[in-house]
């Protein structure tokens, strides 16, 4: 007997036995114990899920000799025959080569009216029925609407939007979805295992990924395999055979990133280019990868899913994952999805692969703006500069100094109102604490304040009556300004907000007093200083409010 391909060999014979298509096998079934069968169905979804197959089954179970029944037996003549496509009650149309409509008047409409020779039904099969004209349909309307009570249409289509609503309107519709990579794996490894085929858990998991949600295509896949390597598969063997990017390149093309060094990830893009790789592939797997990590930064228990790794990766995908932002791995799909547009029309599609690389290397050193602004109030700047969106036409920030800008800048002073009282050498102790803890809040709250009292148990802080918003994130703050306190004196303090009755007398200024620069203050201020580091923006006037 001449070999038989897997996908043959393996092809359901009973709803049980479909792939990853319960809701619709369970329809069908449930539909067929209680007699409640259309006569006009439509298959629809992606190559290689079971439409067509399906639709065989159902012929059986409609024509078995113990039904119509939801397990057809697999040993009647009508079984065997519908499996071996020789029935001649079941006729399977093949729409791409019957597209006219002569065709369809010639091998359906004129053979309606004939009954069937032995089944219960007679079964028309239309494969790709979206590709018959219109004409095919108009013609096909209205036997599909009205057939004779011992005809069942069943239509399947990959495009199901290529198909007139007036031929859906009178069918039932099921949608077949793609298989997973973990269901493809298993019935794989089933198979495997019937054939006595030895194969790695990474090698099917890989085969199953790259059928892309395809039975058949999985199978088929298997089946070239097979015949290259024997029967011992491995990883290796899969990439080779299949032309596919051995995953131990792509996690190591991440780690490269991870670890920010420019000269491994050219060294890989090289290895890429000599193992013979479409590099929009390996581009395509890197994002996937990158996929894989940000759903483990969502939901870590995910790991254990074999669609997001396979047992021999799971540690140093994990590793990866505490390595990554979630902001670093959304900018990193951005550039890996840019790169595989250009690489498909570039003439050097190799330089494309390591510039993206090495832009992810350098997306990585940005952070958040909200961390910036955060580090900003605990007084020093991230070591990385922050990622701050800019029109084309922005020129570009400046470098940020080797130190914080709280230690680079003159600190602002304080101003010349704030009264000097008892205790000043804990009053010092104690603002210089606040200064390098918050220098936002210092800048905006406590400089802001018309006295500071430092007493034996008590430190004050007295605002003029238009200030209340600022006596309010004093006592947000209070807690903390008590300890620090505390710590200054010796001894416990408390802290307080009081409100000046009115604004305070003039300070005495000398006979010829020198005019304040208020744009030379704001420029000595570090909170000033440390935004204009990160945005590029120039002061143009400033004003006393």
């Amino acid at each position: 007997m001449s070999y038989q391909v897997l996908a043959r060999k393996w092809r359901p014979q009973r709803f049980d036995d479909v792939v990853g298509q319960p809701a619709v096998t369970r329809t069908l079934k449930n539909a067929i114990a209680s007699g409640r069968i259309a006569q006009a169905f439509v298959f629809a979804g992606p190559r290689g899920v079971g439409k067509t197959t399906t639709a065989r089954i159902l012929a059986r179970a409609l024509s078995c000799a113990k039904g119509p029944t939801a397990d057809p037996c697999g040993e009647c003549d009508a079984c065997r025959e519908i499996a071996e496509g020789r029935d001649i009650d079941v006729l399977e149309i093949d729409a791409a080569t019957h597209t006219g409509v002569e065709n369809v008047r010639e091998v359906i409409i004129n053979g309606l009216s004939i009954v069937p020779v032995r089944n219960r039904y007679k079964v028309f099969i239309i494969d790709e029925v979206h590709q018959l004209s219109s004409s095919s349909f108009n013609a096909l309307l209205k036997s599909i609407e009205e057939p004779p009570p011992h005809v069942v249409f069943m239509m399947a289509t990959t495009e199901l939007a290529k198909i007139p609503e007036t031929v859906l309107s009178r069918s039932q519709v099921f949608e077949f979805k793609t298989i997973s990579s973990k269901q493809i794996a298993d019935q794989l490894r089933t198979i495997a295992k019937a054939e006595k085929i030895a194969a790695d858990e990474a090698a099917l998991l890989l085969i199953a990924r790259s059928a892309e949600g395809s039975m058949r295509d999985a199978e088929s896949a298997l089946d070239q395999v097979i015949a290259f390597a024997g029967q011992k598969i491995s990883s290796d063997d899969v990439a080779t055979v299949l032309g596919l990017v051995g995953r131990d390149l792509v996690l190591d093309i991440v780690t490269a990133v991870a670890d920010e060094t420019p000269a491994a990830a050219f060294e890989l893009s090289g290895r890429a280019v000599e193992l013979g790789y479409d590099l929009r592939l390996v581009v395509r797997e890197v994002s996937r990868v990158v996929r894989d990590l940000l759903v483990l930064s969502v939901d870590p228990a995910r790991i254990e899913d074999p669609e997001i790794a396979a047992e021999s990766e799971r540690a140093r995908l994990q590793g990866l994952a505490g390595r990554f932002s979630r902001e670093d791995l959304l900018r990193a799909f951005d550039v890996l999805s840019k790169a595989e547009f250009e690489i498909r029309t570039a003439v050097q599609p190799r330089y494309h692969l390591e510039m993206s690389l090495l832009r992810w290397i350098h997306l990585r050193k940005l952070v958040p703006l909200t961390e910036l602004l955060g580090s900003l109030q605990g007084g020093s700047l991230p070591a990385r500069p922050a990622f701050v969106p800019t029109s084309a036409a922005a020129p570009p920030p400046p470098p940020l100094p080797s130190s914080s800008p709280a230690q680079a800048r003159v600190p602002r002073p304080e101003p010349t109102a704030v009264s000097v009282t008892a205790g000043d050498g804990g009053k010092d102790v104690f603002l210089s604490e606040i200064r390098k803890g918050k220098i936002f809040f210092y800048n905006t709250v406590v400089a802001q304040a018309q006295r500071i009292e430092f007493g034996a148990d008590r430190v004050t802080f007295t605002f003029l009556p238009a200030h209340r918003t600022l006596r309010e994130q004093l006592e947000q703050n209070r807690a903390w300004l008590e300890s620090l306190a505390s710590a200054a004196a010796g001894r416990k303090m408390t802290v307080g907000a009081a409100q000046a009755e009115s604004a305070p007398a003039a300070v005495e200024t000398p006979a010829s007093p020198r005019p304040v620069d208020l744009k030379t203050v704001a420029m000595d201020d570090a909170a000033v200083q440390a935004m204009l580091d990160v945005f590029p923006a120039e002061i143009e006037d400033v004003e006393e409010i």
